[in-house]
Parts: C-alpha cells; sequence; structure tokens
C-alpha cells in the first residue's frame, strides 16, 4: 500500500497532482471529500456511528443524528459568564463516534451531518431572530497542525450555510484567538479546568468594531464543564462584545437539560 501512502500525502501536504491537466488539487473541501472517497474505495468504507461496512454515516446513523431534538444544557457547577447553551445531543453513541472521526481521523464527509446538527442547536438558540454571527472557539496553531485541519471551524461554515439556504442571515466570525495555549484538560475537575483555560482566548481587536451590537452566538462540538465556552464567552465581552447564547452539537452526561 505505499502508492496508496504516497498519495494520501500529497492530500495532506496541500495538493496532489491529478494527472490530467488540472494540475494540483490544493485542501478544499472538494478534495479533502475525494480523498475520503479514495480511502473508501481502497480500503472499505464504515460507517463511523455503527462501524458498519459502507458509506461514512449510514442512513440509519444519519437520521439519529439529525432526528434529534435540541435541549438547554447547564453543567455543574455553571462557570462564570458562560451564556445559555443549546445541545442537538448527549455526548455519546453514535454522536461521540462520529465527532471523534471527524477531529481526530480527518473524515471530512462527516462534517455536513455535524454542520447540520450544530445548525439545528443554533436555529433553537435564535428563535425567532433570523441573524446571528457564529463565533467558533479557537483552536491553536498547534493544534491544527496536529490534526491537519480545524474541524470546529468546517462545521461553523456547514451550519451557516445549512441556515442562510434556510433564509437566515447567518455569517461566521473568526473573532476569537488562542494567546495561551491551555494545559491537557483531561482528567482535570471543573474548577481545574476553568483555571487552565482562564485567559486563553483573546477577542481578534478588528471584530470589535464589527461585531458590536450584533447578535453573537460562540459555538462549539462538545460541552464538557462550560468552561471553555465560558472562557471564549469573556473574551469577546471584554471587547464590547456581549455573547446572546452558545450552541453545539454534543453535551456530555453530566449535563442537566431543562427541557426542550
Amino acid at each position: 500500500m505505499a502508492w496508496l501512502e504516497l498519495l494520501l500525502a500529497g492530500f495532506s501536504t496541500g495538493g496532489l497532482d491529478c494527472g490530467c491537466g488540472a494540475g494540483w488539487v490544493r485542501g478544499s473541501w472538494s478534495g479533502w471529500l475525494l480523498r475520503d472517497a479514495l480511502v473508501d474505495l481502497v480500503l472499505g468504507g464504515r460507517c463511523a456511528g455503527c462501524e458498519r461496512p459502507g458509506t461514512a454515516l449510514c442512513p440509519a446513523c444519519r437520521a439519529a443524528l439529525a432526528g434529534s431534538t435540541p435541549y438547554r444544557a447547564w453543567p455543574e457547577p455553571v462557570p462564570a459568564g458562560l451564556r445559555p447553551t443549546t445541545t442537538t445531543t448527549e455526548y455519546g453513541g453514535i454522536a461521540r463516534s462520529v465527532i471523534l472521526a471527524h477531529k481526530e481521523q480527518a473524515r471530512y464527509a462527516l462534517a455536513r451531518p455535524l454542520g447540520e446538527a450544530l445548525a439545528m442547536a443554533v436555529q433553537t438558540t435564535l428563535g425567532p431572530a433570523r441573524a446571528a454571527w457564529l463565533c467558533p472557539v479557537p483552536s491553536s496553531r498547534a493544534t491544527v497542525r496536529r490534526r491537519g485541519h480545524d474541524p470546529l471551524r468546517r462545521l461553523t461554515v456547514v451550519a451557516a450555510g445549512r441556515l442562510r439556504r434556510s433564509g437566515y442571515d447567518v455569517r461566521v466570525a473568526d473573532a476569537l484567538t488562542v494567546v495561551r495555549r491551555p494545559l491537557d484538560q483531561a482528567g482535570l475537575s471543573a474548577e481545574g479546568r476553568a483555571a487552565n483555560l482562564a485567559g486563553a482566548f483573546a477577542a481578534r481587536s478588528r471584530w470589535a468594531e464589527r461585531l458590536t451590537g450584533q447578535p453573537v452566538l460562540v459555538v462549539d462540538d462538545v460541552l464538557t464543564t462550560g468552561s471553555t465556552l465560558a472562557e471564549a464567552c469573556r473574551a469577546l465581552a471584554s471587547q464590547g462584545i456581549p455573547v446572546l447564547g452558545c450552541a453545539v452539537v454534543a453535551a456530555t452526561r453530566r449535563r442537566v437539560g431543562s427541557g426542550s
């Protein structure tokens, strides 16, 4: 399979000479989907949700993800500054497997069903409102390099596009940046996570004026203790950008829902 490794390396380094006169296929959405399709063709695809042979996400798992009813989720304890958060499902089972496959295994075809799930959470958070800026929680450059992509931003772009097609005026705001890389969060208590993330994010000054007085939602893939979202809300508020609420794809089992 040395030829396959060489072929996939072309995608991961930013391009692939397809030999058809079209030049190099860059690391675009279509290029990454082509990579996924190639892997499925050669190695045999498996559903990220249930591991059955077939497409990236089988119809049953796709329906389970799309059929979730968004609900309000709060961590216990609630970190200071966290805005009301809406999720579409519990972080476990199919949702957990699909999120991890997209994030850590770079299975780009999963961005669409996950982004559509995020769009449902955003829509519920907005209620009757029809416009908002979606601000994804930032990842450090080192993390993006390690993964080879920025999974959350991809989901946010998909969610915004899905909502625009439904008549919403929703756009992506890359208004946050990582200014201090926190330690690994694994194993930390809620208090430890909050302390670890304090001051980790900052709002980009060029976005401050643009977002002042605008409806802004912070989005992430998973809600755990709420410390990451709370830090994102704090960073935006420090530049005079109030956050309307937060939206995530999934929330861990320790979350307490207040109803649909």
